[in-house]
């Protein structure tokens, strides 16, 4: 019977083996594919609401979901988010399986149509997707048109270079650099390009900081960029770093940035440290204000109702000589003996009464 036990379990290790191996090469990668929206209206008037889903998204992923004018779902959002009803977005949490479904109610964008329905992820590497979506009522105007001569495209996805120092966690303000590689698509050469480099903070929109890099990029060709990216003093939390050439955003980059603990560990010490001087040098001013005179100077605290004393001296220790009686006086005469003699009253003295006579 063991024998069989044995065998059995010889055959069926290897098989269990081999599914724990191919079990995740045959479950579905939920959120591998490039992400999507889809929309229950493509017109809808102000007040109105449609339905937003998407499908190919990171699991887990919070996402913000935006209408935005002069935007195409072929070239984007080109105004950034400047051009989207930011007070109306509304965000959302994708499942583990990279799929969400979420209302979103219908408002005049700042910009004019052609318009989209915008998502974007909110923290983590960035993937937006758009939908094109039209707002009844709401002007319309075409969209300006490319240039045919040196256009710039982002071909890698950005990235931030850089750490925070010791500065930094004392409330220094941030600082990283911005790094991206761009092709050339156009016909004409591209000579030191203006961007420009904006940081946002949650749902906020993003403030603009021209940047130029110089160089050029030929047509064909592509080039390494690095752009330097500063937040203000005190920063923390959640920001994105966006990239904007020609009128129209061509990254985004997530930078979750650290509470500066060491302002706060400042200000606890100082809480702890300046009282106790306070009172240092409030002791040592009583100390110099306070008479000469006084007898005995207690630095510490005084118990009410408590008499400092000093101890009673040791009684003196006794010695083996006596004070000599009244009676007795020693013998002067050198013949005697030295002990002494006991000397008769003077007979001027008065007789002491006895009980006999009266």
């Amino acid at each position: 019977m063991k024998g069989r036990i044995s065998a059995l379990v010889a055959v069926l290790a290897p098989v269990a083996v081999l599914a724990l191996v191919l079990a995740p090469l045959a479950a579905p990668a939920w959120g591998a594919g490039k992400p999507a929206v889809e929309l229950s209206a493509t017109q809808a008037g102000t007040g109105g609401s449609l339905t937003v889903s998407g499908s190919g998204w990171r699991a887990k992923t919070l996402l913000m979901i935006l209408i935005c004018g002069q935007a195409t779902p072929s070239r984007g959002v080109i105004g950034g988010t400047n051009s989207c009803a930011n007070a109306d977005g509304r965000a959302v949490t994708t499942d583990a399986r990279g799929h969400f479904s979420r209302k979103l109610p219908v408002a005049e964008p700042p910009a004019p149509c052609p318009c989209v329905v915008h998502v974007a992820t909110v923290t983590g590497a960035g993937a937006t997707a758009d939908a094109a979506f039209q707002v009844a009522g709401h002007a319309v105007r075409p969209l300006p048109a490319e240039s045919a001569a040196g256009r710039l495209s982002v071909l890698t996805d950005t990235r931030l270079d850089g750490s925070s120092g010791l500065l930094t966690w004392f409330g220094a303000p941030p600082q990283r650099t911005l790094v991206f590689t761009v092709g050339n698509v156009g016909s004409s050469p591209v000579r030191d390009p203006v961007f420009r480099v904006g940081t946002s903070h949650g749902v906020f929109a993003p403030q603009w900081d021209e940047r130029q890099w110089h160089g050029t990029v030929a047509p064909g060709r592509k080039a390494e960029v690095r752009l330097p990216v500063e937040l203000t003093a005190g920063a923390h939390g959640d920001y994105t770093v966006s990239l904007e050439y020609g009128g129209k955003v061509l990254a985004e980059q997530p930078w979750g940035v650290g509470r500066p603990w060491g302002v706060t560990v400042f200000w606890v010490l100082a809480c702890l440290v300046v009282p106790t001087a306070v009172f240092r040098v409030g002791m040592t001013v009583v100390d110099r204000v306070r008479p000469r005179g006084a007898a005995v100077r207690h630095r510490g605290l005084r118990l009410p109702g408590v008499a400092l004393r000093p101890p009673k001296p040791p009684a003196p220790a006794r010695t083996g000589t006596t004070s000599a009686l009244p009676w007795f006086t020693p013998d002067t005469d050198p013949g005697t003996a030295a002990s002494g003699r006991l000397s008769a009253p003077h007979e001027d003295s008065p007789a002491t009464p006895t009980k006999g006579n009266t």
